[in-house]
């Protein structure tokens, strides 16, 4: 057997292994919830009130899990490198969203978070990598 014919043939064995953890991971997410597997963004994003809900929610796997929500910003910083933008009142859950730049976002702009799911703390949660963008 030929060296790509081995080659195509692992390709497909790897294919058929991965098949059911892919589609368990997907019956983890709530179709109505601010989670995508990967890195799709939400129908519903979440929102500074519900977002308790949601974290008390998430997937419970090790696959990347996308998480999608708006608000305003209550904190925007730039280490010269990379931008931290704060959602939601630290009395409750706050999310960071962590990107490369704070493209004019100020304190009190609505965006829309999505990016890689990281649990922080019981009232942290970390986007990273992620997208901020503005909602009209």
């Amino acid at each position: 057997m030929s060296s790509f014919s081995q080659l195509s043939w692992l390709i497909a064995a790897a294919g058929i292994a991965l098949a059911p953890a892919i589609a368990r991971a997907e019956q983890l997410i709530d179709p109505a919830g601010p989670f995508r597997m990967g890195e799709g963004y939400a129908d519903v994003p979440a929102s500074c009130e519900t977002v308790k809900h949601w974290v008390d929610h998430a997937p419970d796997t090790l696959d990347r899990v996308t998480m999608t929500i708006t608000g305003r910003l209550v904190a925007v910083e730039w280490d010269g490198t990379l931008a931290y933008l704060i959602m939601c009142d630290e009395a409750g859950v706050q999310v960071m969203c962590v990107t490369y730049s704070k493209e004019n976002r100020n304190v009190g702009d609505t965006v829309l978070f999505a990016g890689g799911y990281n649990r922080a703390g019981e009232n942290r949660i970390m986007l990273d990598p992620c997208l901020a963008d503005p909602v009209d």
